[in-house]
C-alpha cells in the first residue's frame, strides 16, 4: 500500500483555499501511485478556531470533501465538523467519492494556548476500519494528534484489530522547551507505540505560522519494529511517499505476541472498579 503524507500549511478559516491545496496534492500524490493520501489534523481550517470571525465547519458529509477521494487515491483529511447540535474536530477517510470513516478527536487539550474544549466537543467512539486499497488487505484505526498521546487509545485500536495507526497532528515548537520538548516527545512516543503495539504509524504534522504558533512537521512512518522508514523534513511542506504493508504487523504479531492476549474481563472488571470508587465515567 503506497501512503502520501501531505505535510502541508494551510490558511486559517479559508475551507475553499485549503481544499484547493488539497486537491493538488491529491493530484500529485496519484501521479505517483498513491493509494492513501493522509493530511494533518484540521488542514482544511486551521487550528486556532476561536479566532475566526464566524463559523465557517462543514458535514463529513461535504462534496468538496467526497470529491478529493474521486482523484485516484482514498484521502484522510482533517477539518472542523459541523452537525445538527455539536461541531468536532474530525479526521475523515473517503474512498471512492464516499466517507468511510469519520474520527472525532477524543482528548482534547485545554492549557496554555489550546483551548479546544472551547470550541469543540469530544468525540464519544473510537473503531477500527478496513483499508480499501491495501493490495494485503488490512484495517488502520486513526488517532488525531493528543488521542495518541493517551496510552489506552492506540491499545483499544489495535485491539479492535487495527494494522496500522493515523495520527493526524497539529504539533507546534513549545515556547518552553524545557517543559516540554514536543518533537522530542513525539520521537519517542511514535518509536514506542509501533513497537509495544507491533503496527504501523503513519504521523502527518502541518507546518506553518499561525496565531503564534509555528508547525515543525517532521511527518514521518514508523514500520511495526519502531524503525522510522520515512520522514519528512521540518518546517517546510513536503509530499512523501512510502510503500508499507499492514500484514508485516500480523507477521510482527504472530512470531513476538506482545498484543495477543488482552485480558479483557480483567481490564473490564478493574476500569469499573476504578468508576466506583470515584474515577471519571
Amino acid at each position: 500500500m503506497r501512503v502520501a503524507l501531505a505535510q502541508t500549511d494551510c490558511a486559517l478559516g479559508e475551507v475553499d483555499a485549503n481544499v484547493a491545496t488539497a486537491r493538488e496534492e491529491v493530484e500529485k500524490a496519484a501521479e505517483q501511485g498513491a493509494d492513501l493520501v493522509v493530511f494533518p489534523e484540521l488542514s482544511l481550517h486551521g487550528y486556532h478556531l476561536g479566532v475566526l470571525p464566524r463559523d465557517v465547519s462543514v458535514e463529513a458529509q461535504d462534496p468538496r470533501l467526497r470529491d478529493l477521494s474521486t482523484l485516484g487515491p482514498d484521502v484522510l483529511v482533517g477539518f472542523h465538523e459541523h452537525t445538527v447540535l455539536r461541531a468536532y474536530n474530525t479526521a475523515a477517510y473517503y474512498t471512492d467519492g464516499a466517507l468511510l470513516h469519520a474520527h472525532r478527536k477524543l482528548y482534547l487539550p485545554n492549557y496554555l494556548s489550546w483551548e479546544e474544549r472551547k470550541h469543540v466537543s469530544p468525540g464519544q467512539s473510537l473503531r477500527a476500519y478496513s483499508l480499501t486499497k491495501s493490495p494485503s488487505g488490512g484495517r488502520g484505526a486513526t488517532l488525531v494528534c493528543n488521542d495518541a498521546w493517551q496510552p489506552v487509545l492506540p491499545w483499544l485500536a489495535v485491539q479492535d484489530g487495527a494494522e496500522v495507526l493515523f495520527v493526524p497532528t497539529n504539533s507546534a515548537a513549545s515556547l518552553d522547551p524545557e517543559a516540554m520538548d514536543t518533537g522530542s516527545y513525539w520521537d519517542t512516543l511514535l518509536s514506542y507505540t509501533a513497537r509495544m503495539l507491533q503496527c504501523w504509524i503513519v504521523f502527518v504534522n502541518r507546518v506553518g505560522n499561525e496565531h503564534g504558533a509555528t508547525f515543525w512537521g517532521g511527518s514521518r512512518v514508523v514500520d511495526p519494529r519502531g524503525t522510522v522508514v520515512a520522514q519528512a523534513p521540518k518546517w517546510e511542506p513536503a509530499l512523501v511517499t512510502v510503500d508499507i504493508d499492514p500484514s508485516e504487523a500480523r507477521r510482527q504479531r504472530r512470531a513476538v505476541p506482545l498484543v495477543a492476549e488482552a485480558r479483557l474481563g480483567l481490564i473490564d472488571r478493574e476500569v469499573r472498579r476504578l468508576i466506583d470508587e470515584g474515577g471519571d465515567s
